[in-house]
């Protein structure tokens, strides 16, 4: 995530331009100028807490509602981040790294989708905490090979983000839609009606031809994500949700 910038009195500064009580080593934010009544200093943001949803069995590998957490392992890989270990405390997967100079902590929670906010909350620990918060899922409004990146917006159904939803009293945090539709009309999502056909094409593995359009958006949720941690929310959204 983005520093903030917040303003200090020089008059607390002492000679050398340091905050009072600490020394440089401890403290690395100096004040700019001692002309001025106020100066600038750089606090850095609290670390990126990127939530990847799916099912936790092998048997769910590489399924359409694990695309979330496809995306999240696609980025562990590129960014070279420590191998995933599993946290008792969170029942989750938690690998943690860095993207370019911000800390970043990747969670796949091992419990199932509905009870995904449970390992949320093990690293959000309240409302406020969640504007540090990106998670990624898939998405049946949208079709296959498109991106959709919003904020503080409802559920959509999808039970992982009503859980996280539940378990941290907001809904004001980021989110990447991954879209698992099959394409209908001027590539819109085909509306599954049947409920039947929903879980089976929710919980089926991509098919063969698929893998390309897979591969590709996995690819853009990571680069959107690295967005958000690196330049911000509107940034990110205008990359995620430009076609």
């Amino acid at each position: 995530m983005k520093s903030q910038t917040v303003q200090v009195f020089a008059s607390k500064c002492d000679k050398n331009g340091r905050a009072p009580g600490r020394s440089a080593k401890s403290n690395p934010h100096f004040c700019r100028t001692r002309s001025l009544n106020v100066s600038c200093v750089t606090i850095p943001a609290m670390a990126l807490v990127v939530v990847g949803l799916g099912n936790p069995e092998k048997e769910y590998e590489r399924t359409r509602h694990n695309a979330g957490r496809s995306a999240v392992e696609f980025l562990a890989k590129q960014e070279g981040f420590d191998d995933f270990v599993f946290n008792k405390k969170a029942n989750a997967l938690v690998s943690k790294g860095a993207i370019e100079k911000g800390n970043a902590t990747l969670v796949l929670p091992e419990t199932m989708m509905n009870l995904s906010g449970k390992a949320v909350t093990a690293f959000v620990k309240s409302p406020k905490a969640a504007k540090n918060l990106l998670v990624v899922h898939d998405d049946l409004d949208l079709p296959l090979g498109t991106l959709k990146m919003v904020f503080a917006r409802g559920s959509g159904g999808h039970k992982g983000v009503e859980s996280i939803m539940r378990a941290i009293k907001t809904d004001a945090f980021a989110r990447i839609r991954i879209g698992v539709a099959p394409a209908g009309k001027k590539n819109q999502a085909k509306k599954l009606k049947d409920e039947e056909k929903v879980i089976k094409h929710v919980l089926g593995k991509w098919k063969p031809s698929e893998q390309a359009a897979v591969k590709k958006v996995l690819k853009k949720a990571a680069e959107a994500i690295r967005l958000f941690a690196t330049s911000g929310l509107t940034t990110a959204t205008q990359f995620a949700n430009t076609r």
